[in-house]
């Protein structure tokens, strides 16, 4: 491992923690010397409490944060199909570019947060509603990640294609998917991250379990100490989240310059 990597390990390491510190006792400097009301920021220790009773407890496990995990992996699958589909389409016809182009953008810049009561009347109160969410807010990243990789194929990797004679399928499965495959895994970032906040939010606005109810019934019963302490699950929740799909990179695209530059240097 070279100097320069083990000094930006190192650095990430002592760094994070520092960082955490520093926000924790800033928390606890403001309820001391504010002295704001529990209520409304409750301190540090009181949280951690929570945090640990909840972490603890399996109902919220098997109930809560399982429901969660369902919604916003079928949520990100069911996108996921439909975008990159929908983005190879886009992408390889100039026709259906523009065409489809002005509807989805009307469609993208729409707020997904009006459509929710849209889907919870469509689809009820169940789980079908959150994951019709999820899908519709990771669609787009996807959608506009993989046409643009298909856009941006180099010409000269089609002439090769051709040159030996290689029909439609060895085109597509050997020189576009491989190509797409960086942008689709970089939308696929932003989609699980899009998907998690379409869950929690269609959980808010309907239904009887889920982690976004879950923070809305300790909301509605002022148990602001364990509200506190289902915001740090949920965010913690989004980042297992989060760098489970980063990983794919090292496993899809080992190739990649991307995933060349995270690793450590021999």
């Amino acid at each position: 491992m070279s100097a320069r990597s083990l000094l930006d390990r190192y650095l990430v390491l002592v760094t994070t923690p520092l960082l955490a510190l520093a926000l924790i006792g800033g928390w606890q400097l403001y309820v001391e010397l504010s002295d704001v009301s529990p209520f409304i920021v409750p301190p540090p220790g009181d949280v951690w409490t929570a945090l640990r009773s909840q972490v603890s407890d399996p109902y919220i496990w098997k109930v809560h944060v399982w429901t969660t995990f369902v919604e916003t992996v079928l949520g990100l699958l069911i996108g996921a199909v439909i975008g990159v589909g929908a983005g190879f389409a886009i992408g390889k016809s100039r026709i259906l570019n523009l065409v489809l182009k002005p509807f989805l953008v009307l469609l993208q810049v729409t707020p997904k947060v009006a459509l929710a009561p849209l889907f919870v009347l469509w689809f009820g109160f169940g789980e079908e509603s959150k994951i019709a969410l999820a899908a519709l807010v990771c669609f787009f990243p996807l959608m506009v990640n993989t046409a643009f990789g298909i856009q941006s194929l180099p010409q000269g990797h089609t002439d090769m294609a051709s040159s030996i004679g290689a029909g439609r399928v060895f085109r597509f499965l050997r020189v576009e998917v491989p190509h797409t495959m960086a942008f689709i895994l970089a939308g696929l970032e932003q989609a699980i991250v899009l998907a998690t906040i379409g869950a929690i939010v269609g959980e808010y606005l309907g239904g009887d379990k889920g982690l976004g109810r879950y923070a809305l019934n300790l909301q509605n019963n002022l148990q602001i100490d364990l509200l506190f302490g289902a915001i740090v699950l949920m965010a913690l929740y989004g980042l297992v989240l989060y760098l489970a799909v980063t990983s794919l990179k090292r496993f899809l695209i080992p190739w990649h310059e991307s995933v060349r530059l995270t690793r450590p240097a021999p």
